[in-house]
C-alpha cells in the first residue's frame, strides 16, 4: 500500500512538472514605461514613472491566458519631472524608500473578459503593506519582428488608494479639497520578448 502511494505521489509531482509554463519572456525597457497619475489641488494631473524594475514573466499559451509575471520595482527610481517633489516622495512622508526600497506585485490569475482583454490580479506590496489589487489587460497581439525575435505588447491600466498602503501625507487647501489625490492611477505599456 504504502509503495502504491508512493508510487501515485510520484506521479502527481511529474504532472504538476508537465503542467508548469516553461516559456519565459523578458521585458523589452526600451519600449515599456511604468506609469502613474494623481490629482493635484483637483485641478490637474500630475503624472510620474518608474525607471528601474525587474520582471520574471511566464506564459506557455498564444493568447496569454496563462501568463503569470512577477514584478520588483526599485521606488527610489521614481521621476515626475521635478527633483525637489522626487526627493519628497522618497522621504518619510511618502514612499520610504531607506525603510521600503520595493515594491513587488506577484500575479495570481489572469482572467479572459473578451477577444484581447483580461483582468490580472495579484498581490500588491507597497511601503510593507500588501493587498490584493485587478489590473485591466489589453492584448495588442503578438508578432516576429525583422531580427527573428517573437514579441507581444500589452496595455494595462487600474488604480489604487494609495492611503490603504500607508501612504497618507496631505493637506486640506482653503477651499476643502485635498491637496493631493488619494486615487492613484497606474497605466503601464509592455512590450516582452521571448526568451531564446
Amino acid at each position: 500500500m504504502k509503495k502504491m502511494l508512493s508510487i501515485f505521489s510520484i506521479l502527481f509531482v511529474v504532472a504538476l512538472a508537465a503542467n508548469a509554463q516553461q516559456t519565459r519572456w523578458v521585458i523589452d525597457k526600451a519600449h515599456t514605461n511604468i506609469l502613474f497619475t494623481i490629482s493635484h489641488m483637483v485641478i490637474s494631473d500630475v503624472s510620474g514613472q518608474f525607471h528601474d524594475y525587474e520582471a520574471e514573466i511566464l506564459a506557455d499559451k498564444p493568447d496569454f491566458s496563462d501568463l503569470k509575471i512577477n514584478i520588483s520595482i526599485d521606488v527610489k527610481s521614481i521621476d515626475t519631472d521635478n527633483a525637489k517633489r522626487d526627493d519628497h516622495l522618497r522621504s518619510a512622508d511618502f514612499f520610504d524608500v531607506a525603510k521600503y526600497p520595493e515594491m513587488t506585485f506577484i500575479s495570481k490569475t489572469m482572467k479572459k473578459t473578451g477577444d484581447k482583454t483580461y483582468q490580472l490580479t495579484g498581490d500588491f506590496t507597497m511601503h510593507g503593506i500588501t493587498k490584493e489589487i485587478t489590473l485591466d489587460v489589453k492584448y495588442s497581439g503578438t508578432i516576429t519582428d525583422p531580427w527573428g525575435n517573437t514579441r507581444a505588447g500589452f496595455k494595462l491600466t487600474g488604480s489604487l488608494n494609495r492611503g490603504d498602503f500607508g501612504l497618507k501625507y496631505n493637506s486640506v487647501m482653503d477651499n476643502g479639497g485635498l491637496l493631493i489625490g488619494e486615487e492613484v492611477n497606474i497605466i503601464c505599456n509592455v512590450e516582452i520578448v521571448k526568451a531564446k
